[in-house]
């Protein structure tokens, strides 16, 4: 594994020296450095640090672990591989990611998993381990939000406006949450066995990175959501 001291380079330098031929990185130091193995495929990358905007940008079967909080657009538009941070994220992440995993430990902030999407056998999942932000799943076309409300304290698991504009996948949030306001073209309802049988994996998976549980996990009861209609602007352009 090659060690990179990140605290005196620019986000270009450091970006060319994790596209070297090396497979195994840690990055120490990293302080906001944008774009970090953005559109990278086969490398396993530790970053020591807060990472900048756009972690993981397009990401194609790349490993990424970060020991610390990391800002804006983690793995916006990633293909592929896994993203896991111990600690916080903060805005839009996940936008429009079309697969792989995105393991939060801690909170998100605004707009996480907008425009998230599937194809075929690729279902993107994300798990956030305490709160999320407003507009949540905001145009959510397709794979898995699952939000756990974990040491959250006296904050609301999600924000304002969840799920506006959903119209496809699924999103579950751990407890029972019929106060929550959601836009009429979806429908929440508490997950049956079956449902959670389709995120059981992710959930062990997640709970082994982070050392939880899965039985105090799922010991509580989950709420899905799911959309209506795959066209929920249809009454805003067709005059009945």
């Amino acid at each position: 594994m090659k060690v990179i001291d990140a605290s005196d380079l620019d986000y270009r330098t450091l970006n060319n020296l994790l596209r070297q031929s090396e497979s195994h990185y840690t990055v120490n130091g990293c302080c906001g450095q944008r774009f970090l193995a953005a559109g990278m495929s086969d490398k396993e990358i530790i970053v020591n640090g807060i990472s900048g905007n756009a972690l993981g940008a397009y990401l194609n079967n790349a490993h990424i672990i970060v020991n610390a909080n990391a800002q804006d657009a983690v793995g916006d538009t990633m293909n592929d591989g896994k993203i896991l941070i111990h600690g916080s994220i903060g805005d839009a992440a996940g936008y429009a990611m079309r697969g792989g995993k995105i393991y939060i430990r801690d909170s998100a902030g605004y707009r996480a998993g907008i425009h998230m999407k599937a194809y075929k056998e690729k279902i993107p999942v994300m798990i956030i381990g305490q709160t999320a932000g407003s507009f949540l799943g905001e145009y959510q076309a397709g794979g898995i939000i699952i939000v756990l409300g974990l040491k959250k304290g006296n904050r609301p698991l999600v924000g304002n406006f969840p799920c506006t504009g959903m119209h496809g996948g699924k999103m579950f949030l751990r407890g029972d949450y019929q106060n929550i306001k959601f836009p009429a073209q979806v429908t929440a309802a508490p997950a049956t066995e079956k449902d959670l049988s389709e995120i059981y994996n992710d959930l062990s998976e997640y709970c082994s990175d982070f050392h939880y549980n899965i039985g105090e996990i799922l010991s509580s009861p989950f709420t899905v959501i799911t959309p209506d209609s795959k066209n929920p602007y249809k009454q805003m352009y067709i005059a009945n």
